[in-house]
């Protein structure tokens, strides 16, 4: 019987593999990702392995280890692995339905929790990271969560019961405002704003294995904002705002739509790395 010590240089080794026509992935850190993986298969928190490096594992449990390293070098995410996705110092479930929610996006929720609010709609909510997060901020808001995937609805509802919000929140399967009656103090959306041209650059784990419908318009990656921008000021109440996720390149073209849809005070906000991540813009 072999040791943790050895089981995560078995995983290691395989993770630094050189990557192949059959596994063109490449992992960046094997080291703290075979940790990951071992921690995971063997049901502990991973800072508890340097404790355990001399303690026995069994070689069906390396063996599963090994299995989801190599899954892990096919392309699979991390998250996808483990089920769940760390967002806002709260764990999403996720999987092959929903976009993992990702840290550039907490941007949006920052800015959102800047004013207050009381009525929110989140528009594409996929895993629900958003809109959640949110009510689990504003334990005194109630939101209306839409998604054209009722897949994604089935994800974004089991983690709005894991984290204790269902009660506040509606889910409603709708293109955009297609299903959405009333105004709101707060509308969000992270919207697929990947152009089509660009769907081949993107990592093979993002490009196969997250839902491509939450990626890109198959278009020029404007499309959503067009309708967003459009149906804002009809469902937003006086002094309501906008807040949606962009792209690095997008600040000037989303925010000149909201301009153009009467909204005032437009912002492009900048994200942790400097890059354009988020216009707002407020009804008058």
């Amino acid at each position: 019987m072999s040791d943790v010590a050895f089981g995560i240089k078995a995983l290691q080794d395989l993770l630094a593999k050189k990557v192949s026509d059959n596994w063109p992935n490449t992992i960046p850190d094997p080291g703290r990702e075979a940790r990951i993986l071992l921690a995971h298969t063997i049901g502990v928190a991973r800072q508890n392995l340097t404790m355990m490096m001399h303690d026995p594992l069994d070689k069906d449990v390396l063996d599963d280890a090994l299995v989801l390293a190599t899954d892990r070098l096919r392309g699979v995410p991390m998250s996808h692995i483990l089920g769940y996705r760390e967002f806002y110092g709260r764990s999403f479930n996720v999987d092959k339905r929903v976009l993992d929610p990702r840290p550039e996006t907490e941007c949006l929720i920052s800015q959102a929790l800047r004013a207050d609010f009381s009525e929110i709609l989140d528009l594409g909510t996929g895993s629900g990271a958003i809109a959640i997060t949110l009510m689990a901020e504003r334990p005194m808001a109630t939101a209306v969560a839409t998604d054209v995937s009722p897949a994604a609805l089935e994800v974004a509802g089991a983690n709005a019961v894991a984290l204790g919000v269902t009660d506040r929140i509606h889910f409603e399967c709708s293109s955009w405002y297609d299903a959405v009656g009333g105004t709101y103090d707060l509308i969000v959306s992270n919207p697929p704003y990947i152009a089509a041209g660009e769907m081949d650059d993107l990592q093979i784990e993002v490009r196969q294995h997250e839902p491509r419908i939450a990626l890109t318009d198959e278009s020029d990656g404007l499309t959503a904002y067009r309708a967003i921008a459009a149906g804002a000021p009809d469902h937003l109440t006086p002094g309501g705002r906008l807040i949606v996720e962009i792209g690095p390149t997008q600040g000037a073209s989303v925010a000149q739509m909201m301009q153009n849809a009467g909204l005032q005070q437009i912002r492009v906000i900048p994200d942790l790395d400097g890059r354009d991540r988020v216009v707002e813009g407020r009804k008058s």
